[in-house]
């Protein structure tokens, strides 16, 4: 592992060999930086880099680090508890963990009181794994989103998921390739206040895999900090 800057370097250049390989445009393929368990410092030399996104998975490092960094835009990316939404909904660009009328409904009603329109992605459990949030039926996700397209004050822009974790990273584009198919299959659904803009998949280990298969926004953290270390929390 090189400096943060030189990590971030490497994975725009990754970034971008991947896109051209499938006839894309690069600069259509947002670097979230996860920066879980990551001090303030971290993640200024990060922003410093040139992320302009960051991704958190849990409400309370939003809040602990909100005012310590750089000016930045905030992703919610891990699961989130109805009772915490009130803290976040106005200050993160993003929620990428949507995977219940009861969540979506809450968002709606703290949104609505902050005057916002919060956009937000569905969260697919493409693996049918029982250890990670997230719908993981096809019709489950095509219902869920029309319920949630009648709420004010949200706005569907697409779908999220965590593939399973792969020592190849090939293993996974069976599951890119069926969340972009999943998400074309929406969009022809033509349903109101819902658009399939962004696919958020991809993470250290398979995100030149991820963008290949469409992806519009990459999630890496530990290929731009490091490991983590448990034992600072």
């Amino acid at each position: 592992m090189g400096t943060i800057a030189e990590n971030i370097e490497e994975i725009q250049r990754e970034k971008a060999q991947a896109a051209e390989r499938c006839g894309r445009n690069p600069e259509d393929i947002l670097l979230i930086a996860v920066t879980k368990t990551r001090s303030a410092e971290e993640i200024n030399e990060a922003i410093r880099a040139g992320v302009t996104d960051i991704g958190e998975n849990r409400v309370q490092e939003i809040m602990d680090k909100y005012d310590k960094v750089l000016p930045v835009k905030w992703h919610m990316i891990g699961h989130l508890q109805r009772n915490k939404v009130k803290y976040i909904v106005d200050k993160v660009t993003l929620i990428h963990s949507v995977d219940s009328l009861r969540l979506a409904e809450t968002i709606s009603r703290e949104a609505e009181k902050k005057g916002v329109t919060v956009p937000i992605l569905i969260e697919v459990n493409i693996a049918g794994e029982e250890t990670k949030f997230g719908l993981s039926s096809k019709e489950e996700v095509i219902s869920l989103t029309e319920q949630i397209a009648a709420l004010p004050n949200l706005s569907v822009k697409g779908l999220m998921t965590v593939a399973p974790p792969a020592k190849d990273p090939e293993e996974n584009r069976p599951f890119f390739r069926e969340i972009r198919q999943l998400s074309v299959d929406i969009t022809n659904k033509n349903i109101d206040n819902v658009s399939m803009e962004i696919l958020s998949m991809g993470m250290t280990n398979d995100y030149t895999v991820a963008i290949e298969e469409g992806a519009t926004m990459v999630r890496v953290g530990t290929g731009i900090f490091g490991a983590r270390d448990y034992s600072k929390k």
